[in-house]
């Protein structure tokens, strides 16, 4: 297909929606600039160095970047929400984002934005995250520059924080004790209709400045939509026990401590579920024809695409990935006071990429290599005290890329076949990286250092390292002596603690 001339703008490529579009507006034949807070995520992407793509490092908070990364485009997508753990009030931080994306939009010469909202009714009971949506929308419309808007309840695909919630929930608990909410009616999407109706609405004119509820066939209550899953999944029956007294509040909690979505992400979502989220219109369905999935369809697509670990995208890719110029524990030039470092060495024979392919295939199903329920207890304790957990697992069973969730871290660098350094996101009172390097010797051997720095934050800190130090020991030296038997090679020598 010969390039379109236009340029469109992704904000949010790396997220779960915008990961999944920038690919198709490719296939369409549309140059992309595909924009993200980190150039390495972006360019870690199986798109990033596709010959239509350019990338854009941006901010939707900072003003400067984001009207240097409209300039030149056409159409914006805006895809990007301040809901995660970095903000306090993402609202907020919402609206400001908003602000700026209208000025930017104005002084960058763009023709119109297309923003993907959350349905709910305006009557003033919406929940915070619905309001928001809702906010945005007003604030983007409130602008000089068109806008298009569609309007989504859950969207049903492999990845996507709202199918995990109801995957985790009802895999894991046979008997339910849930809220009232469970008879809340909603109108689902499967992701592939909600990328169709965005593709679709640059490739119709007419849908510049207007307003769009999208949604699937059917209306459902949450809990017929937990019935539906467990049908598809092959569960067997769950007992569904609806009490009144089961407040949002409290369901948050439920929701954080059972899946891998974190507290902040899940108090928002629960208290949205009290809001009937039902489409009050379909004219997009004529402008934009295609064939809508069921929800039942659409569950069981997304289940194969776990089966056969094909999840084009995942919730967690939305995570912040510091900038390669940030320091951290183990750089040559890093400094602020007190540093502990526990360096393990082995050394084995044999092939690198066998080695290398032991190390990257670490955390999720295939586990940590040794004391699997150590690792357990750590993510189920760093849930209890509001962490994320070690539920995240990982998007891709055999690779990582920077920006990748990685159970409680997030994958700092990855330096194909020699180094992955990893940054804890756990609830910790201090900083922590986890690094393993490779070194090839001259006798044909390998050395794999695997270190772990600490700079601990006031006198918790100082406690917690000298609380879990005896433990590496046992966990690090098992692990080292795992990844070389997962790697198929002798090992020769070690480990050896060398710090």
């Amino acid at each position: 297909m010969q390039p379109n001339e236009q340029t469109i703008l992704v904000l949010g490529a790396t997220g779960y929606v915008g990961g999944r579009l920038v690919p198709r507006l490719l296939e369409a034949g549309y140059r992309v600039r595909a924009a993200s807070r980190s150039i390495r995520k972006l360019e870690s992407r199986s798109w990033g160095h596709h010959p239509l793509v350019e990338l854009a490092a941006v901010d939707v908070t900072d003003l400067a970047s984001l009207t240097g990364a409209v300039q030149g485009c056409t159409v914006a997508y805006y895809l990007v929400h301040s809901m995660d753990p970095s903000n306090q009030d993402f609202s907020e931080a919402d609206r400001q984002a908003a602000a700026n994306m209208v000025q930017a939009a104005r002084d960058g010469g763009l023709s119109r934005i297309i923003y993907l909202s959350g349905l709910g009714h305006d009557d003033g009971d919406l929940s915070k995250h619905l309001k928001s949506r809702t906010e945005v929308a007003h604030i983007l419309s409130e602008g000089p520059i068109p806008v298009t808007v569609l309007r989504a309840a859950m969207i049903i695909g492999s990845g996507s924080a709202s199918f995990e919630i109801l995957r985790y929930l009802v895999d894991r608990l046979p008997v339910m004790i849930t809220p009232k909410w469970l008879s809340t009616p909603c109108q689902p999407i499967a992701i592939r209709n909600v990328l169709n109706y965005l593709l679709g609405c640059l490739q119709h004119p007419e849908t510049t400045g207007q307003t769009y509820d999208i949604g699937g066939e059917d209306i459902l209550t949450y809990r017929q939509l937990m019935e539906i899953y467990s049908e598809e999944a092959r569960l067997g029956h769950r007992w569904i026990i609806p009490i009144p007294f089961f407040t949002p509040t409290l369901s948050s909690y439920w929701i954080h401590l059972v899946t891998p979505v974190s507290a902040s992400i899940a108090r928002p979502l629960a208290e949205g579920l009290r809001n009937p989220v039902v489409c009050g219109e379909s004219r997009i369905r004529e402008i934009i024809p295609q064939d809508l999935l069921s929800v039942r369809e659409a569950i069981h697509l997304a289940l194969d695409n776990i089966v056969r670990q094909s999840v084009e995208s995942h919730w967690t890719d939305a995570g912040y990935l510091p900038p390669v110029e940030t320091r951290y524990p183990g750089d040559p030039d890093w400094s602020g006071g007190t540093l502990f470092k526990d360096r393990r060495v082995i050394r084995v024979e044999g092939c690198i990429d066998d080695l290398w392919h032991a190390i990257v295939r670490i955390g999720g199903e295939n586990g940590w290599y040794y004391g699997n329920w150590l690792w357990s207890i750590r993510g189920l304790l760093d849930k209890l005290f509001g962490g994320v957990g070690s539920y995240r697992g990982r998007r891709d069973p055999e690779r990582v890329y920077p920006g990748d969730a990685l159970d409680f871290w997030r994958v700092l660098n990855v330096d194909e076949p020699k180094r992955l350094r990893l940054l804890a996101e756990m609830k910790v009172p201090g900083l922590a990286v986890l690094e393993f390097l490779i070194t090839p010797l001259e006798n044909g051997q390998l050395e794999l250092a695997q270190t772990a720095w600490f700079a601990p934050r006031g006198l918790g800190g100082l406690l917690y390292w000298y609380a879990v130090a005896p433990l590496h020991n046992l966990v690090f030296n098992g692990m080292l002596r795992g990844i070389a038997k997962a790697s198929h090679r002798p090992l020769l020598q070690g480990p050896l603690r060398t710090h």
